[in-house]
């Protein structure tokens, strides 16, 4: 980070007490950009498109990591220290809290496992864009999968009616 800034490492040092803080910090403004990105999102919802939606929500957070190789390194190393996790566990929750707000509509009578979908679902859907963009993964293929992933899943719901 600090040859990409042209910066000495000790300016970064000056900010961050060591490279676990920096990593927590990354994987907080990322967690912020995709929050905003699901406020907006929520805006076109709830809809009978929603299918649509949901693709169209998944081609841009797609879209996020395919150009931009940090989130995978960042995603990567918020899993290597307990600290590190549970940083990316409360930022996970703050996505999974929308994400269950977003999913009232669609899900009206499961209102106990609403909390426990929306975790697995946003927990999945960046599992599977850190898979997609791995050396010798199919990036375009691994996002279809995940569309399909978690529009059958989320159709079951509505048709099922919980």
């Amino acid at each position: 980070m600090a040859t990409r800034a042209d910066v000495p490492i000790g300016t970064l040092y000056q900010y961050f007490a060591n490279k676990y803080v920096i990593v927590c910090e990354l994987d907080r403004v990322d967690t912020a950009g995709v929050r905003d990105e699901l406020t907006a999102f929520s805006e076109e919802i709830p809809s009978l498109e929603w299918p649509a939606l949901l693709e169209k929500f998944l081609d841009h957070l797609a879209a996020l990591w395919r150009t931009d190789p940090s989130r995978r390194a960042v995603w990567l190393a918020v899993q290597s220290t307990p600290a590190t996790r549970l940083t990316a566990s409360l930022n996970e929750k703050i996505l999974a809290e929308q994400v269950a707000r977003l999913l009232a509509p669609l899900t009206p009578t499961q209102r106990d496992r609403r909390a426990v979908m929306a975790q697995v679902l946003v927990h999945t859907a960046f599992s599977l864009l850190s898979f997609s963009v791995q050396d010798g993964h199919d990036h375009d293929q691994t996002v279809q999968e995940l569309k399909r992933m978690l529009a059958g899943y989320l159709l079951l719901e509505e048709t099922a009616g919980g």
